[in-house]
């Protein structure tokens, strides 16, 4: 075998460095059998039987798109999802992109200017930090649902200033008090930008989102809608004014340069939008077991689950032992038949390494219960 290159090498220390910390990623194959408590499809859609049955019934389409939707990747079905997405969840607008993570790169990259200002919560996803990255306006993240860091901030920013929130954060499954940003961004005429990532297709008296079910469409200037959690599927869409998907269009590399979804996704998404406003029973019923899952866990010794956590819940250890005894434990669970992740540095921040449960419609009390008998039995002393 041939010797490393000195940049073979230093790939693999820093490798080596991560293996040493316990914080090395590595690719997993999902449990065939187990019990899900780690996938982001909170209702299940992408199992669903009227969403199956619209997708087997498009196979005859074709297998991809064949080019950007510029180029020879637009359709009517493309063009009548963003119709539809757009009256769905009161928007006057809405554009396509390949997922949450494109989206988010795509606005914040293309949208603050030079002289603007973007303000965005510590806890921001991955996607708003990098498109962050891809702009030259200035960018000061505040303290995690502290408006009153944020205020601070406010009055120091300068041109245009965007407010980058979550409406539900994705490793500590808490909310962004909404309607305090709301007014907080209206008084300061600031643009608030709200990444519906995981409360898309859950609130709302259809799903419609958390910012549809507070009234908040008029005071919102952008949402990110994702299409990987409740829609069970891939993809998202940024709604906003007609204006916004149209500078968008033109200045969003993202949106620009990647090829279009596939017609089959397009397919599902519709399946799967025209399904949501009748799932309020679901969604009720993943509710109530989201607050049983937190009371069952805190009743357990050595563990607690935040009670602002909903849908998302992070477990802790109460003595906070690191990554590598999260992740037995997690391996201990999933033997035991449970799809259980560990969630470790650099994820989440050193020190606070955790287990994260995710509820789902589908799920029942008795597997709750099983998975707090194991957690139990799981833990190491």
């Amino acid at each position: 075998m041939a010797s490393l290159s000195p940049l073979h090498q230093r790939l693999a220390q820093h490798l080596a460095q991560r293996d040493a910390d316990g914080t090395r990623r590595r690719l997993s194959l999902s449990g065939t059998g187990l019990v899900d408590f780690s996938s982001n499809d909170y209702l299940g859609l992408s199992r669903h039987p009227a969403v199956q049955q619209a997708l087997q019934q498009a196979t005859a389409e074709a297998a991809g798109s064949s080019g950007s939707r510029l180029l020879t990747g637009n359709s009517e079905a493309a063009e009548a999802l963003e119709t539809h997405l757009a009256e769905f969840h009161g928007a006057e607008a809405a554009l396509l992109f390949n997922s949450g993570y494109t989206a988010n790169m795509g606005f914040f990259s293309a949208v603050p200017r030079r002289g603007d200002t973007i303000l965005y919560d510590e806890a921001s996803h991955a996607s708003v930090k990098d498109g962050i990255r891809g702009s030259f306006a200035s960018a000061w993240s505040f303290r995690h649902n502290d408006l009153q860091d944020l205020e601070r901030k406010l009055v120091r920013a300068t041109g245009a200033v965007f407010v980058a929130v979550e409406s539900l954060y994705s490793m500590d499954g808490d909310m962004a008090p909404l309607r305090k940003l709301a007014g907080l961004c209206q008084a300061h005429g600031a643009y608030l930008v709200v990444d519906e990532a995981h409360t898309n297709g859950l609130y709302g008296p259809r799903g419609e989102g958390l910012v549809a079910e507070l009234g908040l469409e008029e005071s919102v200037f952008a949402r990110i809608l994702t299409f990987g959690k409740a829609l069970g599927s891939q993809g998202a869409a940024i709604a906003g004014a007609t204006v916004l998907r149209d500078y968008l269009l033109n200045f969003s590399r993202p949106f620009i340069y990647t090829t279009a979804l596939p017609p089959l996704t397009i397919t599902g998404l519709a399946a799967a939008y025209k399904l949501l406003p009748t799932l309020a029973q679901e969604r009720e019923y993943l509710f109530s077991l989201s607050d049983y899952l937190k009371a069952q866990l805190n009743a357990l010794p050595g563990l607690r689950v935040p009670h602002e956590s909903h849908i998302i819940h992070p477990v802790f250890f109460t003595e906070n032992p690191g990554p590598a005894y999260v992740r037995e434990v997690a391996s201990r669970a999933q033997a035991a038949g449970f799809d259980v992740r560990p969630i470790v540095s650099p994820t989440v921040p050193v020190g606070t390494e955790r287990l994260r449960l995710i509820v789902h419609s589908y799920n029942t009390e008795a597997e709750i219960d099983g998975l707090a008998r194991v957690l139990t039995a799981g833990m190491l002393h």
